[in-house]
């Protein structure tokens, strides 16, 4: 079958970061368009005989000296000479992002940056996913023949999980995604949260509980009312979007009418500040999802916030633990990332979640320590791993020294440092069933109802503190590897 192509634009070079990206922006927008406004006459009732096919732009930089970067970020340079490119996409969403990265490169190490149009088509799938022209049901023809189709053959992590091989000679990865893999996962996204994934904020909270997005609710709701200086909207599931009383306190939108399978929540802050909240639910499947499909949108940090069972005897209902380490016995990443590789506690997350803890609650030195412990948290894949052969789990658990267990925490850290975002931890014990501690209905209600509230107002403490840092301290040189991808 014969290609329909928009004419190919030409390769152009440049050395300001923003006219790169205003060319590489142009390029795809021509480009996606060229695809919907073919899609829309097959629709209407045009009769289309060849492929439809149009291509992602791609930047490329080339850097002929081992010259070290003086800069003090743990990304924006490349590690050896070489040719480096990566495919882009949703450039509007990016703007900021590419623009800074692509910066960093250029004042690292001089040179040029190459924008062209690639060889890897844009799927209808993604180029239509913002439009509303998608309903294809009235058609009897076979899409594919005239459309490519996703090529999840190709699409993978193997550049973050550090397995790509590069070609001989051919083009090392400039970024940790490529477009297929970045359209795919904010796909995703929208369908698992529905919220678009512009709403996202750069600090994201996740947990397993439907309590701690309630109080989230209630707060950010309070927030707007009362017109916090710090966030200007707060976006619900559907994309209904309640602006700040600075802002005239409107609302638009509403509400989606049947909440999604990972709801998420978004306090808006300038610069993307804010934090957004997402409801996971319970499992380390669920976990590795959200965080394999938020991590395209290269945030600052996320934390896990939800319940655990308490390990230790002296440990009481409502008591905090900080993870600083894992026993990993989820799987669900066992071959992305081996169980031989340690998963490190991150400084600075930290020391942001203990000063939390410490503005919260008002206790410090030995009284903090009396609500909150630091240790190994235990993250397995069975829900009732209680039902094990208890002296099996009571002796590997002791031996791990872990002092918690849940079935998320390990996986959400893991996927952070697989995908070089800090990550930190905080639990709260609900329940200690080796002990014989478990609560009652009435229990349960009044723990809920006065523990929630202050566990979320430490996560949201810690993620402010984190924010006012700069980029140079949150992201730790921990999270990258011999041979790194320039772009965060």
């Amino acid at each position: 079958m014969s290609l329909i192509t928009p004419p190919a634009l030409p390769e152009k070079s440049f050395t300001d970061a923003e006219k790169a990206w205003d060319y590489a922006h142009q390029i795809y927008q021509r480009n996606v368009e060229f695809i919907r406004e073919n899609f829309k006459a097959l629709i209407s009732g045009r009769e289309q005989k060849a492929k439809v096919r149009a291509f992602y732009p791609k930047v490329e930089v080339r850097i002929v000296s081992y010259k070290k970067s003086s800069g003090s970020l743990p990304y924006g340079f490349l590690h050896s000479p070489g040719v480096y490119s990566t495919t882009l996409t949703a450039t509007e969403l990016y703007r900021d992002y590419l623009v800074e990265q692509l910066g960093l490169v250029l004042q690292n190490h001089g040179g040029t940056i190459e924008v062209s149009q690639s060889d890897t088509p844009i799927p209808l799938h993604y180029a239509a996913n913002s439009s509303n022209i998608i309903d294809a049901s009235g058609l009897n023809v076979l899409l594919r023949d005239l459309y490519d189709a996703p090529d999840l053959g190709n699409t993978d992590d193997e550049i973050s999980n550090g397995t790509l091989i590069p070609e001989p000679g051919g083009p090392r990865p400039l970024a940790a995604f490529t477009a297929p893999r970045i359209d795919y996962s904010l796909q995703r996204l929208s369908h698992y949260t529905a919220t678009d994934p512009s709403h996202f904020q750069n600090f994201v909270i996740f947990t397993n509980y439907q309590f701690y997005i309630d109080e989230f609710c209630r707060l950010a709701r309070g927030y707007m009312r009362d017109g916090h200086k710090d966030y200007e909207r707060f976006i619900e599931p559907g994309n209904m979007i309640t602006h700040s009383s600075r802002h005239g306190g409107k609302t638009i939108g509403e509400p989606a009418g049947k909440l999604p399978q990972m709801p998420a929540y978004h306090l808006v802050s300038g610069e993307k500040k804010g934090i957004t909240m997402i409801n996971i639910g319970v499992g380390p499947s669920n976990a590795k999802t959200a965080t394999d499909h938020v991590a395209v949108l290269r945030p600052h940090a996320w934390l896990m916030l939800g319940h655990c069972a308490g390990l230790r005897n002296s440990q009481s209902l409502g008591d905090y633990v900080l993870g600083h380490a894992y026993m990993r016995e989820d799987h669900v990443l066992d071959s992305d990332l081996p169980l031989s590789v340690p998963i490190p506690a991150l400084a600075e997350v930290q020391v942001a979640l203990e000063d939390a803890i410490t503005e919260v609650t008002k206790l410090k030195g030995i009284d903090r320590k009396r609500i909150m412990r630091t240790g190994t948290v235990a993250t397995v894949d069975n829900r009732n791993w209680e039902l094990w052969n208890q002296k099996e789990v009571v002796r590997r658990l002791s031996q791990s020294r872990a002092i918690a267990l849940d079935m998320e925490s390990a996986t959400i850290a893991a996927n952070g440092f697989r995908f070089r975002i800090p990550y930190g931890t905080l639990l709260c014990v609900s329940d200690k069933p080796l002990h014989g501690e478990l609560k009652l209905p009435g229990m349960a209600s009044e723990f809920y109802r006065t523990q929630v509230n202050q566990h979320l107002k430490i996560g949201l403490k810690a993620m402010e503190i984190l924010r006012e840092q700069p980029a140079e301290r949150i992201h730790s040189r921990k999270l990258r590897s011999f041979a790194e991808t320039a772009f965060q």
